[in-house]
Protein backbone atom coordinates (compact mmCIF):
# COMPACT_ATOMS: atom_id res chain seq x y z
CA UNK A 1 0.00 0.00 0.00
CA UNK A 2 1.08 3.50 -0.66
CA UNK A 3 0.29 6.61 0.67
CA UNK A 4 1.08 10.27 1.11
CA UNK A 5 1.58 12.52 4.24
CA UNK A 6 2.57 15.84 4.65
CA UNK A 7 5.45 15.46 7.70
CA UNK A 8 7.94 17.39 9.95
CA UNK A 9 11.10 15.08 10.11
CA UNK A 10 11.58 15.44 13.92
CA UNK A 11 14.67 12.75 14.13
CA UNK A 12 16.87 10.40 12.35
CA UNK A 13 19.49 7.38 12.91
CA UNK A 14 21.94 5.83 10.70
CA UNK A 15 21.37 2.31 9.61
CA UNK A 16 23.33 0.30 7.80
CA UNK A 17 26.02 1.75 5.26
CA UNK A 18 23.60 4.02 3.56
CA UNK A 19 20.35 4.22 4.98
CA UNK A 20 18.37 6.09 7.65
CA UNK A 21 15.46 5.50 9.84
CA UNK A 22 13.23 9.00 10.47
CA UNK A 23 10.88 9.65 12.54
CA UNK A 24 7.96 11.82 10.89
CA UNK A 25 4.96 13.65 12.06
CA UNK A 26 2.18 13.31 10.47
CA UNK A 27 -1.50 15.29 11.20
CA UNK A 28 -3.77 12.26 9.93
CA UNK A 29 -1.25 9.19 11.27
CA UNK A 30 0.45 10.66 14.24
CA UNK A 31 4.04 9.84 14.54
CA UNK A 32 5.07 7.04 12.30
CA UNK A 33 8.53 5.45 11.26
CA UNK A 34 9.96 5.34 7.80
CA UNK A 35 12.90 4.05 6.29
CA UNK A 36 14.69 6.29 3.49
CA UNK A 37 17.07 4.10 1.49
CA UNK A 38 20.51 5.23 -0.15
CA UNK A 39 20.41 8.43 1.22
CA UNK A 40 23.47 8.92 3.16
CA UNK A 41 25.59 8.21 -0.40
CA UNK A 42 26.67 11.94 -2.38
CA UNK A 43 24.27 13.14 -4.48
CA UNK A 44 21.43 11.10 -3.47
CA UNK A 45 17.81 11.98 -4.56
CA UNK A 46 15.83 12.29 -1.34
CA UNK A 47 18.96 13.29 0.64
CA UNK A 48 16.84 16.42 1.80
CA UNK A 49 13.95 14.37 3.06
CA UNK A 50 16.36 13.28 5.91
CA UNK A 51 17.89 15.78 6.84
CA UNK A 52 17.20 17.99 10.67
CA UNK A 53 13.49 20.01 10.30
CA UNK A 54 12.74 19.23 6.57
CA UNK A 55 8.97 19.68 6.15
CA UNK A 56 7.69 17.79 2.91
CA UNK A 57 4.87 16.28 1.40
CA UNK A 58 6.31 12.60 1.63
CA UNK A 59 5.29 9.43 -0.69
CA UNK A 60 5.41 6.05 1.48
CA UNK A 61 5.14 2.34 0.84
CA UNK A 62 4.02 0.11 3.72
CA UNK A 63 4.29 -3.50 3.30
CA UNK A 64 4.65 -6.03 6.37
CA UNK A 65 4.19 -2.68 8.89
CA UNK A 66 7.16 -0.94 7.85
CA UNK A 67 7.17 2.34 5.90
CA UNK A 68 9.74 3.31 3.18
CA UNK A 69 9.81 6.58 1.49
CA UNK A 70 9.29 6.32 -2.03
CA UNK A 71 10.00 10.09 -3.20
CA UNK A 72 9.03 13.58 -1.22
CA UNK A 73 8.10 17.18 -2.42
CA UNK A 74 9.52 19.48 0.26
CA UNK A 75 7.67 22.26 1.41
CA UNK A 76 9.83 23.91 3.43
CA UNK A 77 13.66 23.14 4.45
CA UNK A 78 14.32 25.79 7.20
CA UNK A 79 17.67 26.26 6.44
CA UNK A 80 18.28 29.11 8.56
CA UNK A 81 17.78 27.12 11.61
CA UNK A 82 20.99 25.18 10.83
CA UNK A 83 22.94 28.60 10.07
CA UNK A 84 23.09 29.50 13.81
CA UNK A 85 23.30 27.28 16.56
CA UNK A 86 20.98 29.31 19.07
CA UNK A 87 17.69 28.73 16.05
CA UNK A 88 18.98 25.36 15.86
CA UNK A 89 18.90 24.06 18.85
CA UNK A 90 15.73 25.86 19.56
CA UNK A 91 14.05 24.19 16.49
CA UNK A 92 15.67 20.91 18.19
CA UNK A 93 13.51 21.63 20.96
CA UNK A 94 10.13 21.93 18.94
CA UNK A 95 11.15 18.29 17.28
CA UNK A 96 12.20 17.21 20.97
CA UNK A 97 8.31 17.77 22.50
CA UNK A 98 6.79 16.57 19.09
CA UNK A 99 8.51 13.46 19.48
CA UNK A 100 7.66 13.15 23.23
CA UNK A 101 4.27 13.82 23.31
CA UNK A 102 2.85 12.20 19.94
CA UNK A 103 1.52 8.91 19.13
CA UNK A 104 0.99 6.63 16.41
CA UNK A 105 -2.37 6.46 14.80
CA UNK A 106 -3.30 9.81 16.77
CA UNK A 107 -4.83 12.84 15.12
CA UNK A 108 -1.75 15.13 15.48
CA UNK A 109 -3.25 18.30 12.85
CA UNK A 110 -2.86 20.94 15.65
CA UNK A 111 0.69 20.24 16.78
CA UNK A 112 2.01 19.61 13.15
CA UNK A 113 0.70 22.95 12.41
CA UNK A 114 2.48 24.82 15.69
CA UNK A 115 5.24 22.89 15.21
CA UNK A 116 6.39 24.29 11.02
CA UNK A 117 4.31 28.06 12.72
CA UNK A 118 7.26 27.57 15.46
CA UNK A 119 10.15 26.78 13.17
CA UNK A 120 8.73 29.77 11.02
CA UNK A 121 9.07 31.61 13.90
CA UNK A 122 12.28 30.76 14.56
CA UNK A 123 13.95 31.21 10.91
CA UNK A 124 12.21 34.54 11.35
CA UNK A 125 14.12 35.27 14.86
CA UNK A 126 10.63 35.94 16.90
CA UNK A 127 11.69 36.38 20.62
CA UNK A 128 8.38 34.10 21.55
CA UNK A 129 8.19 31.44 18.86
CA UNK A 130 9.54 28.23 21.20
CA UNK A 131 7.03 30.40 24.16
CA UNK A 132 4.15 30.08 21.66
CA UNK A 133 4.84 26.17 20.79
CA UNK A 134 5.81 25.01 24.31
CA UNK A 135 1.69 26.43 25.64
CA UNK A 136 0.32 25.18 22.34
CA UNK A 137 1.86 22.02 22.98
CA UNK A 138 1.09 21.58 26.27
CA UNK A 139 -2.93 22.34 25.39
CA UNK A 140 -2.32 19.91 22.77
CA UNK A 141 -0.91 17.07 25.67
CA UNK A 142 -4.01 18.13 27.66
CA UNK A 143 -1.72 20.09 30.15
CA UNK A 144 -2.95 23.84 29.46
CA UNK A 145 -1.17 26.27 30.86
CA UNK A 146 -3.42 29.47 32.52
CA UNK A 147 -2.33 32.95 32.07
CA UNK A 148 -5.21 34.84 33.29
CA UNK A 149 -7.07 35.81 36.25
CA UNK A 150 -6.01 34.60 39.94
CA UNK A 151 -8.09 31.49 40.76
CA UNK A 152 -8.63 32.27 43.95
CA UNK A 153 -9.48 36.28 43.90
CA UNK A 154 -10.12 36.68 40.02
CA UNK A 155 -7.25 39.28 39.88
CA UNK A 156 -4.50 39.72 37.41
CA UNK A 157 -1.39 38.58 39.63
CA UNK A 158 1.12 40.98 40.10
CA UNK A 159 4.50 41.60 41.88
CA UNK A 160 5.08 38.37 44.13
CA UNK A 161 3.76 35.48 42.12
CA UNK A 162 3.00 31.66 43.23
CA UNK A 163 2.69 28.73 40.04
CA UNK A 164 1.25 25.66 41.05
CA UNK A 165 1.89 22.81 38.72
CA UNK A 166 -0.54 21.04 39.90
CA UNK A 167 -3.27 23.24 38.29
CA UNK A 168 -0.91 24.98 35.59
CA UNK A 169 -2.40 28.43 36.54
CA UNK A 170 -0.46 31.66 38.21
CA UNK A 171 -1.86 33.05 41.56
CA UNK A 172 -1.01 35.88 43.62
CA UNK A 173 1.40 35.00 46.50
CA UNK A 174 -1.08 35.62 49.33
CA UNK A 175 -4.23 33.15 47.59
CA UNK A 176 -1.67 30.42 47.37
CA UNK A 177 1.82 30.80 49.20
CA UNK A 178 2.08 27.00 49.28
CA UNK A 179 2.82 26.94 45.29
CA UNK A 180 6.00 27.63 43.82
CA UNK A 181 7.31 31.19 43.71
CA UNK A 182 7.20 32.54 40.41
CA UNK A 183 8.70 36.29 38.90
CA UNK A 184 6.26 38.30 36.98
CA UNK A 185 8.36 38.72 34.49
CA UNK A 186 7.70 34.90 33.54
CA UNK A 187 3.97 35.85 33.59
CA UNK A 188 3.81 38.59 31.67
CA UNK A 189 5.94 36.88 28.79
CA UNK A 190 3.77 34.43 28.74
CA UNK A 191 0.86 36.42 28.46
CA UNK A 192 2.73 38.22 25.61
CA UNK A 193 2.98 34.79 23.96
CA UNK A 194 -0.82 34.93 23.70
CA UNK A 195 -0.68 38.24 22.66
CA UNK A 196 -1.66 40.21 25.63
CA UNK A 197 1.09 42.64 26.31
CA UNK A 198 5.22 42.58 26.13
CA UNK A 199 7.86 40.27 27.40
CA UNK A 200 11.03 41.09 28.28
CA UNK A 201 14.32 39.12 27.38
CA UNK A 202 15.07 37.69 30.60
CA UNK A 203 10.80 37.12 31.03
CA UNK A 204 11.08 35.09 28.34
CA UNK A 205 14.16 32.64 29.40
CA UNK A 206 12.39 32.37 32.96
CA UNK A 207 9.36 31.55 30.74
CA UNK A 208 11.29 28.81 29.14
CA UNK A 209 12.35 27.03 32.52
CA UNK A 210 9.16 27.06 34.04
CA UNK A 211 7.53 25.44 30.72
CA UNK A 212 10.26 22.90 30.60
CA UNK A 213 9.91 22.19 34.70
CA UNK A 214 6.04 21.60 33.92
CA UNK A 215 6.67 20.16 30.93
CA UNK A 216 8.95 17.58 32.91
CA UNK A 217 6.60 16.85 35.40
CA UNK A 218 3.15 16.36 33.66
CA UNK A 219 4.31 14.37 30.76
CA UNK A 220 7.28 12.68 32.46
CA UNK A 221 10.27 12.74 29.82
CA UNK A 222 13.09 15.43 30.51
CA UNK A 223 13.84 18.24 27.74
CA UNK A 224 18.00 18.01 27.25
CA UNK A 225 17.77 20.45 24.13
CA UNK A 226 15.89 22.87 26.16
CA UNK A 227 18.78 22.49 28.68
CA UNK A 228 21.39 23.19 25.74
CA UNK A 229 19.43 25.89 24.30
CA UNK A 230 18.97 27.87 27.70
CA UNK A 231 22.71 27.28 27.93
CA UNK A 232 23.16 29.12 24.81
CA UNK A 233 20.83 32.06 25.39
CA UNK A 234 22.60 32.55 28.53
CA UNK A 235 26.19 32.65 26.90
CA UNK A 236 25.04 35.18 24.47
CA UNK A 237 24.03 37.76 27.26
Amino acid sequence: MEFKADALLLRAVDYGENDRIATLLTAERGKIGAALKGVRKAGAKLRFAAQPFCFAEYVLASRGGRNTVTSASLHDAFYALCEDVGRFYAAAVVTDVCDKIALEGMQAGALLVSAVSALEGLCADDPLALVKFLLAALGYAGYPVDTGACPVCGKLPAGRLRFSFADGAFFCDGCFPEATPASESTYHALRAARGMGEGTADGIVRALRLLGAYFSRQVGAELPTLDEYLKIAKSAE
